[in-house]
């Protein structure tokens, strides 16, 4: 009896350890896959970040070769470009995700086709072809269409300077609409907010220049910023 007791007492601490091992392997594969996950995203971010910093440097770089000299149209296209160069390099201070770095990249864009136009004002090879500006998009959202536009229009007149709606980071632009306060309102009353700023931010992602105001741009996710409008994003 004894011996059968030591025996039912063996297979449990046996079972007991097995398990425990087989939790603990568990546990570090979950682990791995996280710090995998987290380094890969670190990784693309980083990637997005030098991206839009060569934009930037490019753009800098660009400017500082050009004398306008008495060319009036050189001269202001020049100012354009400084003045996207400042922007750019205002979103760049500030900007941690591949969105954002997706922004001062368009931003730079339009800055270094300010400088081909510098350069066609005075009689200059305008230099290697770029990516086009941002040129926004259409989301057609409950049956209401919302026009975004990198510029101001008679169709996009209301001004947007970037921010978060209901936990998703929109882009500053032109829109049809007004849709920021739409969705602010109805997401303090309930749900209707958030599936708009949600129906936005997933119909603009897919759409645009690039494959999307938000998405493929240049080395990274495209988008537009701080067009026209005021301030930095």
């Amino acid at each position: 009896m004894f011996f059968i007791v030591l025996v039912l007492l063996a297979l449990i601490v046996g079972g007991a350890v097995a398990f425990g091992k087989r939790q603990a392997g568990g546990g570090s594969s979950r682990l791995g896959y996280g710090a995998g996950s987290g380094a890969a995203q670190q990784s693309y971010d980083a990637d997005a970040g030098a991206e839009a910093s060569r934009w930037v440097e490019r753009l800098g770089g660009s400017l500082s070769t050009l004398d306008a000299g008495g060319n009036t149209a050189a001269r202001q296209a020049l100012a354009d470009a400084a003045e996207r160069l400042r922007a750019a390099e205002g979103q760049l201070a500030h900007a941690y995700s591949p969105l954002q770095y997706g922004l001062v990249t368009q931003t730079a864009i339009e800055g270094l086709h300010h400088i081909r136009n510098a350069r066609t004002a005075l009689g200059l090879d305008p230099g290697p072809e770029l990516p086009a500006q941002g040129a926004g998009g259409q989301v057609t959202v409950g049956g209401q269409t919302y026009t975004a536009s990198a510029q101001p229009g008679t169709n996009t007149p209301y001004y947007y300077p970037g921010g978060v709606v209901n936990g998703r980071s929109m882009p500053g632009g032109w829109y049809s609409t007004p849709w920021w306060k739409t969705a602010l309102v109805a997401g303090a009353a309930g749900v209707g907010g958030m599936l708009l700023a949600d129906a936005l931010f997933d119909g603009f992602h897919h759409h645009g220049p690039h494959g999307g105001m938000f998405g493929g741009g240049p080395g990274g996710p495209g988008g537009f910023g701080g067009f026209g409008g005021p301030g930095p994003f």
